[in-house]
């Protein structure tokens, strides 16, 4: 790349584009929507040969993550860890003893907020994180914004010699405009540490005081950073002021100047959120006769400005989320302007039907729940008596019909953890504990190795499609070559399994799901901890790889039972009026449908072959 270009990009593409042009070195995440994209954009720029970094890959857990990224940036060479809002929740450990060790090359945090939320189990705002970890947050609000603040936040974490937080939300990573980028700068560090006991060892409790000093000390200087990098700014004259950050300042600014009111307010857009920037906030108070507060999620800015009014004795309202807002749920331009014209808009709701997602058509997850239900029933019980545990991933899918199997979905390897909770307290039945790959390595395994040593009677079944599917098929580490060309140890997940002690163990495929069925009847009942790993790969991944075979029905036989269509959900049924039919281009040939028609109605094609009706 050469000087200064125009490019269409997403904004988590121009966060991985502004970290090249800042040299970063090595990068490192754990995939969640809406925050996946920089990475994968990293590495899709490797395969290409556009670049080339000493280490860009995902890692096992957010915490893992953050902690490669904080070793890389103390041996001298910038970093970037990405992750979404819960994902920090995991690395928080080590997050908040980053305030107090510091770093040497700059160190990002991509953290990804989800307003709504669309994709996530909590509509958590982590702006607090950096209260907590008393670390510097900045906000951008769009795209190239995204780009300049993600160079910006090298220079900031390199002057005061800590990590910074740059907190997005999901209209600014999945928002596509034209991005102004600069050129790729090739890592130029010679690799070292030094030894630094007091700085690095938490052991010492009269360090960590002083550390905690520092670090305070530190964060009154980065007021006068974010003035020099113009992180925050003022527009317009009116009376009426308008305190703003991330995404909701492109709201602001399309309902001012959609109503021709630009002229009549007086704006204030924060970069930077914590440090609260206090000269700025304060002169803008006294310019202002009131104010109105927009943000997502919680009325973050609203207390800050609140707390600072009362302490200057300032009699200024101010109104934010408290007020004028919905509580839960992702703003929206009626709710804007709606606030900034200060009466209630009239807006037709049209009430739309509810449409869940399906889990695709031949997802070797359909096989895996189908075998529960009916293993379950084998073994004596009515499904719906028996607790089905439920993890973060596609497989959570299995909560709607015709399943309707998942009691309970909390965080990333809690489905082990919770089970073991429920026969901790003495409950009476059995407990089914189910979990993805991906998710097991995440944080499912020490739940299991808990489960284990305490010897507890529990089922639990690893749902293996070899991928971290939900947010994009990323690596997991049964993969011998990542995206960027690096070579890796394959691991057996069964060998994982038997090496934390697990005896009672049985490989399964879910397209046969008689076989997982005779597998849950056999183990339901009997003591200690068992594990069924049901294993195929994702049906986009088969799809992709090329089916071979695909499913199909014939007219003189179908009697429109519908049972294809009500034990397995496959979304490539379609009804007709008289007689299912199955949508060749979705297929994947599982036989799921086939294995339970019994019509025998449903019939297998080669591809390249004609069907042939009889």
């Amino acid at each position: 790349m050469h000087h200064q270009q125009s490019l269409v990009l997403m904004g988590n593409e121009a966060i991985a584009y502004g970290a090249l042009t800042a040299g970063v070195a090595v990068a490192s995440g754990y995939p969640g929507t809406p925050s996946s994209e920089v990475i994968d954009t990293l590495l899709e720029l490797i395969a290409s040969g556009k670049i080339n970094r000493p280490y860009i890959e995902w890692a096992v857990n957010e915490r893992v993550a953050f902690e490669i990224c904080l070793g890389a940036s103390l041996a001298g060479a910038r970093s970037l860890v990405t992750m979404k809002a819960p994902g920090l929740n995991v690395a928080s450990d080590p997050l908040l003893s980053s305030a107090y060790s510091g770093v040497e090359a700059g160190m990002l945090i991509l953290v990804a907020d989800d307003p709504g939320p669309h994709t996530t189990q909590t509509e958590q705002d982590s702006r607090w994180y950096g209260e907590l970890a008393k670390l510097p947050v900045i906000e951008p609000s769009d795209p190239q914004e995204a780009y300049e603040y993600t160079i910006l936040g090298y220079e900031l974490s390199e002057k005061i010699k800590l990590p910074v937080i740059m907190r997005t939300t999901t209209r600014v990573n999945h928002t596509v405009s034209d991005v102004k980028v600069r050129e790729f700068i090739e890592p130029s560090y010679t690799p070292s540490f030094s030894r630094n006991p007091k700085r690095y060892l938490r052991a010492v409790m009269a360090w960590n005081r002083e550390r905690h000093r520092e670090v305070l000390e530190t964060l009154d200087r980065v007021e006068s950073l974010a003035e020099e990098f113009r992180l925050n700014r003022v527009e317009g004259l009116g009376e009426l002021g308008i305190v703003c950050s991330g995404a909701a300042y492109t709201y602001v600014m399309e309902v001012l100047e959609k109503n021709n009111l630009l002229d009549g307010y007086m704006i204030l857009k924060l970069g930077l959120i914590h440090p609260i920037p206090r000269r700025i906030v304060l002169e803008f108070l006294r310019k202002v006769n009131g104010v109105v507060v927009i943000e997502e999620i919680d009325p973050y800015l609203e207390m800050k400005l609140k707390s600072l009014a009362y302490d200057e004795g300032l009699q200024v309202k101010i109104l934010g989320r408290q007020e004028l807002f919905p509580r839960v749920g992702e703003l929206t331009l009626d709710d804007v302007e709606s606030a900034i014209l200060g009466r209630e808009l009239k807006v037709d709701e049209v009430i739309l039907p509810m449409r869940p997602p399906p889990l695709c058509p031949g997802c070797p997850h359909i096989g895996t729940y189908m075998g529960l239900r009916m293993g379950i029933s084998k073994a004596g019980y009515k499904w719906g008596e028996i607790p089905v545990m439920g993890d973060i991933g596609c497989y959570a899918l299995g909560l709607n019909p015709p399943f309707e199997a998942v009691w309970i979905e909390h965080s990333m390897g809690a489905s082990i953890s919770m089970a073991v909770g429920l026969k901790a307290a003495g409950y009476p039945k059995p407990v089914v504990a189910v979990i993805g790959d991906s998710t097991f390595y995440h944080s499912g395994i020490t739940s299991l190795i808990e489960a284990v040593h305490k010897d507890i009677d529990l089922l639990v079944v690893i749902m293996d499609n070899l991928t971290v599917a939900m947010t994009g098929h990323q690596a997991t580490p049964e993969y011998e070559l990542s995206i960027s060309g690096r070579r890796m140890k394959k691991l057996d997940l069964e060998k994982v399994v038997r090496g934390l002690g697990v005896e009672k163990i049985a490989v399964v495929d879910p397209y046969n799901y008689k076989s997982v069925s005779e597998k849950i009847r056999e183990f339901l009942h009997q003591p200690g901890v068992k594990v069924i790993i049901s294993k195929r790969a994702c049906a986009i991944l088969e799809k992709r790889a090329g089916v071979k075979q695909v499913c199909w029905v014939d007219p003189k036989k179908c009697t429109n039972c519908l049972a294809c269509v009500k034990l397995t959900g496959c979304p490539a049924l379609s009804l007709l009026e008289d007689r299912v039919e199955i949508i060749e281009s979705e297929c994947v040939g599982c036989t799921l449908c086939m294995q339970v028609c019994p019509y025998d109605a449903i019939l297998i094609k080669k591809i390249g072959t004609v069907k042939i009706n009889v």
